[in-house]
C-alpha cells in the first residue's frame, strides 16, 4: 500500500509560514503531495485549526476521501460508452471527463477527479482485455520498428548472402503500413526511412513512437528525461514531429507496429520466400508491390481497407510536409579555424570568417553541404567536394581579412625560404600558389614542402624537387617528395650525376684538422 500523505504535519508547517519545498524536505515527501494537499484543503477550506484536534488518519480521509474509502463514493460512468467515444476523432479523456462531472453535477452526486477518472479507464482496459484508446487518434502517432525476420540478398558473381532489413511504420488509427527493405540498420539508413515513410504517407503526425533503439535513443533511464540521438531530435523536429520512446521492455506501447512486423513478415518475407533476388531494386519492387496488396486487403474485424480508412479519415488530418525533404546530416565536431582561415574535412578545406581563426567549430555535413557552426551559430555555408577530391578549397572572399594577412606566414616570406632552398624547390611553391585562387590556399601544402627540409638536408629536399619536376609533375606536393626521399631516390639519381650526397653549400661538413694527420704515422 502507498504511504499516506502526512496531512496534519504540512498543514502546521504551512500555517507556520515554510515553503512547499521546505515542507517537502523536512516531512521527506514529494512536491507533488505537498501540492496536492495545498489544493484540497484550499479546495475544502481547511486549515490547520481544523485538523489539529484530528488524528491523523481523520484528516487525511477530511481532504482524500476518495483514497480511504472502501466502497465507491461517486458512481462510475458506463466505461463501453467511453471506450467507444474514444475512437471517435478529437475526444480525449479529458473532454469525458468533463461531460461526466457535468452529468454528476447536474445530479447532485459526487464525482471522481481527472486522474482518478484516467486510472478507473485503465483498470476498465485491463479487465475486458481490450487495447486503451488513448493516444490512437487519426494524424497524431507514427510507431516505427526494424522487423525481425530478414530476406537473402544473392551476389550473382560470388555467390555470397546478405541480409536485407526491414523497416517498418504504421499509423495506429488507419493501420496503414509503410515497409522499407534496408542493407544495413545504421542511423543514416533509420533517418532516411522515416523521411520515405512521411512522404509515402503524404504528411507527418506529431508523435513519432520508436522502440529503444540504440541509432534513435542514447538513453531511457526509468527516471528522469530520455536522451534522444541529436540527429534523430532533428529530423523529427524538421517534421513537426515530437519522438516519444515506448518503455523499455514494453510493447503494447506500440502495439500497432508490433503487430506490423508481424504481418510485414508473414505477408511480404514468406510471400517472397520462393523468390531468389539477385538485385536490391528489384527486391525493393518486390516489397512495395506486397506491401500495397497489405494496404488494400480488406480488415477481417471492421469494414473497409487500410488504405480506405486512411484516405477517409486519417490523411486529412495529417500535417503537410515541410517544402524541403530533411536531408540526413552527420555532424562532426571540434575542429579548429587554422590560421589560413580554413577548416578541414576530408582532406579538403572550407573557409570561416578569420574572426574564428584558432577557435573551435562544428561541421554540419548533408550530401551537398558543409556547414560551419560556432555556438550554435552559422558562420559558413559550402558545397561538399566529392569523395574523390584532395586537398581542394572552398573560400569565401568576405572570409579573408583585408589588407595584411591575420597569419604570421605570407606568400612572400614563404617564396623567400624556397630560395634558400634552392631554384627547385623556388618553382615548386610558385606552382603551388598558381594553382589556388587565394595565397592562403596554398599555405598548406607549400610549408608541408618546405619543412621537409627539417627532416632531411636542405640540399636533398632541392634534389627532390628537381626529380619530381623533372618526372613532368605539374604541381608536386609533399605526398610526391616525401616518397623519392624516404627511399632514397635522390641519393641514387645524385650519385649518377657525380654527386656523393654530401653536405650543400649552406651547411658546414666535418673536416679533420692537422693534428689527425700528424707525423710519422
Amino acid at each position: 500500500m502507498a504511504r499516506r500523505i502526512p496531512v496534519r504535519g504540512i498543514l502546521r508547517l504551512r500555517a507556520s509560514g515554510l515553503s512547499g519545498n521546505a515542507i517537502a524536505r523536512t516531512q521527506s515527501v514529494s512536491k507533488t503531495s505537498v501540492m496536492d494537499t495545498f489544493h484540497a484543503a484550499d479546495e475544502k477550506g481547511v486549515s490547520w485549526d481544523d485538523v489539529e484536534p484530528m488524528s491523523d488518519s481523520e484528516a487525511y480521509a477530511l481532504l482524500f476521501p476518495e483514497r480511504v474509502h472502501d466502497g465507491p463514493v461517486y458512481a462510475d460512468p458506463d466505461w463501453e460508452h467511453v471506450h467507444r467515444e474514444l475512437a471517435r476523432v478529437g475526444v480525449t479523456l479529458k473532454r469525458l471527463h468533463a461531460e461526466y462531472r457535468d452529468e454528476q453535477r447536474s445530479k447532485g452526486g459526487p464525482f471522481m477527479s481527472y486522474d482518478r477518472f484516467c486510472k478507473r479507464y485503465r483498470e476498465f482496459t485491463v479487465s475486458k482485455q481490450v487495447v486503451s484508446r488513448v493516444g490512437h487518434k487519426a494524424g497524431r502517432i507514427m510507431e516505427v520498428d526494424w522487423a525481425g525476420p530478414t530476406m537473402p540478398l544473392i551476389d550473382p558473381a560470388t555467390g555470397e548472402v546478405s541480409r536485407v532489413y526491414l523497416f517498418v511504420a504504421c499509423l495506429p488509427f488507419s493501420r496503414l503500413s509503410y515497409v522499407e527493405p534496408t542493407l544495413d540498420m545504421r542511423q543514416d539508413t533509420w533517418l532516411r526511412c522515416h523521411v520515405h515513410a512521411f512522404a509515402y504517407m503524404g504528411g507527418s503526425t506529431p508523435c513519432i513512437v520508436p522502440d529503444n533503439l540504440k541509432t534513435g535513443v542514447k538513453g531511457h533511464p526509468r527516471e528522469g528525461e530520455v536522451e534522444l540521438n541529436g540527429a534523430y531530435r532533428e529530423m523529427a523536429a524538421h517534421y513537426g514531429s515530437a519522438v516519444m520512446p515506448a518503455r523499455v521492455r514494453t510493447p503494447r506501447d506500440k502495439p500497432s507496429v508490433e503487430n506490423e512486423v508481424w504481418q510485414a513478415a508473414t505477408e511480404i518475407v514468406a510471400a517472397l520466400r520462393d523468390t531468389v533476388f539477385t538485385d536490391f531494386n528489384e527486391l525493393r519492387r518486390a516489397v512495395a508491390a506486397r506491401l500495397e496488396e497489405h494496404n488494400s486487403r480488406p480488415f477481417s474485424k471492421r469494414e473497409g481497407t487500410r488504405r480506405e480508412v486512411f484516405e477517409e479519415q486519417e490523411g486529412p488530418l495529417l500535417r503537410p510536409l515541410p517544402a524541403v525533404p530533411y536531408e540526413v546530416c552527420e555532424w562532426v565536431y571540434g575542429r579548429k579555424v587554422q590560421k589560413n582561415c580554413h577548416v578541414a574535412y576530408k582532406h579538403n578545406y572550407y573557409s570561416v570568417s578569420h574572426l574564428a581563426v584558432g577557435r573551435t567549430v562544428d561541421l554540419r555535413v548533408t550530401d551537398t553541404t558543409v556547414e560551419v557552426f560556432l555556438a550554435g551559430e552559422r558562420l559558413a555555408t559550402h558545397p561538399l567536394f566529392p569523395a574523390s577530391a584532395r586537398n581542394r578549397y572552398s573560400t569565401h572572399a568576405g572570409d579573408l581579412p583585408e589588407g595584411r594577412p591575420y597569419s604570421d606566414w605570407d606568400a612572400g616570406r614563404i617564396r623567400r625560404w624556397a630560395d634558400r632552398v634552392g631554384p627547385s624547390c623556388r618553382e615548386v611553391v610558385d606552382r603551388i600558389f598558381r594553382r589556388v585562387d587565394y595565397d592562403e590556399q596554398g599555405f598548406n601544402a607549400a610549408l608541408a614542402v618546405l619543412r621537409l627540409e627539417h627532416r632531411y638536408t636542405r640540399a636533398r629536399l632541392e634534389r627532390a624537387c628537381e626529380m619530381a619536376l623533372a618526372a613532368g609533375r605539374p604541381s608536386p606536393r609533399y605526398r610526391n617528395l616525401k616518397p623519392i626521399l624516404e627511399t632514397n631516390q635522390d641519393l641514387v639519381e645524385g650519385a649518377r650525376a657525380g654527386d656523393d650526397g654530401g653536405p650543400g653549400d649552406d651547411e658546414a661538413g666535418y673536416v679533420r684538422g692537422a693534428d689527425f694527420y700528424g707525423e710519422g704515422m
